[in-house]
């Protein structure tokens, strides 16, 4: 793996993550507690061996950076590993980053000065675990210029992403971008093959044909949507499988790409028995870890009604659950529940403080939110919707620094006798 160069694409606004993405890019979203998205991305690079990396960067990128420098800084120089974060500097053009091929086009340099055999080329907002080196493996062994790889997904449910068409031997034949009748996989007319953003390039193959597109002016300079339909017709373009050798069954990826998907894959952490492991010692998720103190639990008074506990849950370092109630909850560090406070089915990012006797159920509050004693949120929707962001679904969003108002005076209910 020290002859592969690695680009990180995390440039992305992900508008279809707003409110979350409103001070920050997409890959610097907090994820799964104690984690950013992009550390999924960072964690399988250095578990693959890989010690070449380029993170290129555009928007909203200074929590990102932050992150980056706290958090990974493990890489040795004199032995020739390093992790650049790139931001778009207009080396190639008056314009910034235009699309994924231009990203990596705008940093040729870099290229031509590691001289690699291979380009990996990866999207830092995906949550899966993959050793990298199966991959570049196989487009060694297959003599492929161009690897990409895929998931299996039903039919039905892959209309939202690019489609990639194979034939018997893998090699792919068509793409197809969220079409209505995605193409079935050969021998598996109800399956479909979803292009996961992941690519392999031989470098000289990599360089002609971004060069060659950064003379049109019809492309939109995007790997999935101009490159790669052209290539399969002049080169040999192979399809990686992303599934589990053992069983043939698909891996755990998921694409975060709505405020829904991004909910429903932090709930897979909090299953009895995820698909994706956090605990998995041969295979860690890096971070930066600021230094909170243990987590902690106060107060088991029935006679008061006043019992504090956290069930089915993750609970990060400097939470306080203090007589409140958390059920099927993520807790970021140094969020605080307050005595007959109830959480249920939420997320709640760093220094949330949940006041007495509030309730709070399939919501998602961002950093530094107070929501005061004896609010409810995801309980009304129709009242919700005037505060607060809340999806087709009914997953309610508080955006980060929203002040909340305290609710009319309500009379506290009275201890047992």
């Amino acid at each position: 793996m020290r002859r592969v160069l690695t680009f990180i694409l995390a440039g992305g606004k992900g508008e279809r993550l707003m409110p979350l993405t409103g001070d920050r890019a997409k890959p610097a979203v907090p994820f799964g507690g104690t984690y950013r998205i992009i550390d999924f991305t960072l964690s399988n690079a250095i578990n693959s061996g890989i010690r070449k990396i380029h993170v290129l960067i555009q928007y909203k990128s200074e929590s990102l950076q932050r992150h980056i420098r706290m958090g990974w800084h493990i890489f040795h120089g004199e032995l020739g590993e390093f992790l650049d974060v790139v931001p778009a500097q207009q080396r190639m053009g008056d314009h910034w980053y235009q699309g994924t091929a231009d990203a990596i086009y705008q940093n040729m340099y870099s290229i031509k000065q590691e001289k690699p055999d291979y380009i990996l080329v990866l999207s830092g907002d995906h949550i899966y675990k993959m050793n990298y080196a199966e991959m570049v493996d196989l487009h060694r062994e297959s003599g492929a210029d161009v690897t990409v790889g895929v998931m299996e997904f039903p039919r039905e449910e892959s209309r939202g992403f690019g489609i990639i068409e194979v034939d018997a031997s893998g090699r792919i034949i068509g793409f197809q971008e969220k079409p209505q009748d995605p193409k079935a996989i050969p021998g598996k007319p109800g399956r479909s093959y979803v292009s996961m953003g992941i690519y392999v390039f031989s470098r000289t193959i990599l360089e002609d044909w971004l060069v060659s597109d950064a003379k049109r002016t019809d492309s939109g300079h995007d790997f999935g949507k101009d490159l790669l339909p052209g290539m399969i017709n002049t080169v040999k373009v192979m399809a990686f499988n992303f599934k589990d050798q053992e069983t043939g069954q698909p891996r755990y990826w998921r694409d975060i790409g709505t405020l829904d998907a991004y909910y429903d894959a932090n709930m897979d952490f909090i299953q009895v028995t995820p698909q994706f492991n956090l605990f998995d010692p041969e295979w860690p998720i890096r971070t930066y870890h600021q230094q909170w103190p243990p987590a902690k639990t106060v107060h088991d008074d029935r006679e008061k009604h006043r019992i504090g506990f956290a069930v089915n849950s993750l609970i990060s370092n400097g939470c306080i659950v203090s007589g409140g109630q958390v059920r099927r909850s993520i807790l970021s560090p140094d969020v605080r529940i307050n005595s007959f406070a109830e959480v249920e089915d939420a997320i709640l990012m760093e220094t949330v403080n949940i006041g007495r006797y509030a309730k709070v159920r399939r919501a998602i509050i961002d950093k530094g939110v107070v929501v005061p004693r004896h609010c409810r949120i995801g309980y009304n929707l129709e009242e919700d919707r005037k505060r607060f962001h809340v999806t087709d679904s009914g997953l309610v969003v508080v955006a980060k620094g929203t002040v909340i108002d305290e609710p009319p005076e309500r009379p506290e209910p009275p201890a047992r006798s």
